[in-house]
């Protein structure tokens, strides 16, 4: 089965690396208009600059997605490139690692703003286009994190929890519209976050980064995910043939997150 989503303009945010930028160069290469939307320029430019891509249908916008104006301005600059929305990918998250008794206010609000508001803020925007035409798809991008809920990291945790609790409640409301809402939840993937959560736990545990990240792997598959393995399924998801599919949060993490 092949997955069409050619022609459509799909939205990325958190897009300058990890899942976002994977997500982007195999949505390009479906053929999809791609809008990239990181907090800053310059990485975007970087990221346009290293990728083989055919500029006619990708540009970079720079967007704090906890601002309401930078989203609505990110979807303003969208819609006049390419003319319409079909799609958005909610990519865009921070992590920071601590244990909850010296998990600071400001990082837990940090998160919260990030990973839920700016979620939510995005999602709106997006769909509010979508129910004036012929209505859309979303994905978020939440973790198995939300469901295991993993030491030295409660925030993040609970943060990317509530981003599935939000991704169940948008497909519920906005079904009417024919609008499509749905979550992944990876685990174990080589990113730039899993590294950085190994460079701060291994000196806390005696072991070196290095040593530490390369046993942060699902059991059952004995490597990491690839970034792309998981852009794979996000662009299904964005696709009609995932039309019965709502509401979800799919576990992409090699099967360690058992429900």
């Amino acid at each position: 089965m092949s997955v069409s989503i050619d022609g459509k303009t799909i939205i990325i945010t958190g897009a300058a690396s990890g899942i976002g930028r994977a997500t982007a160069e195999v949505l390009h290469d479906m053929g999809t208009n791609v809008v990239l939307a990181d907090l800053y320029q310059k990485d975007l430019d970087e990221v346009l600059a290293e990728l083989d891509l055919e500029r006619s249908r990708i540009i970079g916008c720079s967007c704090d997605v906890t601002v309401a104006n930078d989203v609505e301005k990110l979807v303003a600059t969208a819609v006049e490139k390419f003319g319409k929305l079909d799609g958005l990918v909610n990519s865009a998250g921070v992590i920071m690692m601590d244990n909850a008794w010296d998990t600071s206010n400001e990082d837990m609000k940090q998160q919260f703003s990030v990973n839920v508001e700016g979620t939510f803020l995005c999602s709106r925007a997006v769909a509010l286009q979508f129910r004036d035409n012929d209505g859309g798809s979303i994905v978020n991008v939440a973790s198995n994190c939300g469901k295991v809920g993993y030491q030295n990291m409660a925030a993040y945790n609970a943060s990317k929890a509530a981003v599935i609790s939000l991704t169940r409640s948008l497909s519920l409301e906005w079904s009417e519209n024919n609008i499509n809402v749905n979550a992944v939840c990876p685990g174990g993937v080589d990113t730039p976050m899993l590294a950085n959560c190994a460079e701060w736990l291994g000196p806390k545990i005696g072991v070196e980064s290095a040593e530490l990240l390369s046993s942060m792997v699902p059991a059952q598959l004995g490597r990491h995910i690839k970034p792309i393995e998981v852009a794979k399924i996000i662009a299904f998801l964005l696709s009609e043939d995932a039309i019965i599919i709502r509401g979800q949060a799919i576990n992409l993490d090699g099967g360690d997150t058992p429900y």
